[in-house]
């Protein structure tokens, strides 16, 4: 199940970290990244709580921010404890029934501090909130991460025949629209578009929005590209 990462954003302890690497390994699941974690990565806690899964640990990628480790990534769903007032798909875990597990699929996890930002929500195609308790949501990161690992394995193996990925329209990798993204805001940069610069974030923030919730194709991803590329020529 290579296809599927587990993707840790800024965690804060060893021990939690450790244990998401166990609880993918027991679904059969062996891609865990990292993102700007608090303490040194790898030391001894982490492995010693991976317990049977330090190869998972070794292999880990780590990456400075979340543009970066998510490039390579199809389809980003980011767990949340919350639905957010934010112009972004919701799904629900039974949802996911509906994903296609042939593409590459990352589940975004927040820090246990506070979770994923606005900021860092629009980098994913939708969100999703496992169902708890609604007087007490809090869940423990090892605990996120192996509800919806358990959830993933049992739909991949039951549904993979239903996944079949078309020949006739590929869709963008992350990276390809990533790099369309910042060639559109290089050229409005030129142009002195984000006024006033205060709202700049906000202004980024919604632009990136509106391209992640397309997904788009390989062709409108190239086509846009294009497009913006030859207006930096006429401008």
């Amino acid at each position: 199940m290579s296809s599927v990462s587990f993707i840790l954003h800024k965690p804060q302890l060893s021990e939690n970290i450790g244990a998401c690497a166990r609880a993918i390994k027991n679904f059969s699941f062996n891609k865990l990244v990292v993102i700007s974690p608090k303490p040194i990565f790898p030391n001894d806690k982490i492995i010693a709580t991976s317990v049977g899964a330090k190869e998972i640990i070794k292999k880990c990628k780590v990456y400075e921010n979340l543009e970066s480790a998510i490039k390579n990534v199809d389809y980003v769903i980011a767990t949340s404890s919350r639905f957010r007032n934010k112009n972004i798909k919701h799904i629900t875990l039974n949802e996911l029934s509906k994903i296609d597990f042939s593409k590459k699929i990352g589940f975004l996890f927040g820090s246990e501090a506070s979770g994923l930002s606005n900021s860092e929500i629009v980098y994913a195609n939708c969100t999703m909130q496992i169902p708890t308790n609604p007087n007490f949501k809090s869940l423990n990161l090892s605990h996120s991460v192996i509800i919806v690992a358990q959830v993933v394995s049992s739909l991949i193996k039951l549904k993979r025949s239903s996944f079949k990925k078309s020949q006739k329209v590929k869709s963008a990798s992350k990276k390809d629209i990533q790099s369309m993204i910042n060639l559109c805001i290089s050229q409005l940069e030129s142009k002195n578009f984000f006024k006033p610069t205060e709202k700049k974030p906000i202004m980024l923030e919604n632009l990136r929005n509106i391209f992640y919730k397309m997904e788009l194709s390989e062709k409108e991803t190239r086509i846009l590209s294009s497009v913006f590329a030859n207006l930096a020529k006429k401008g």
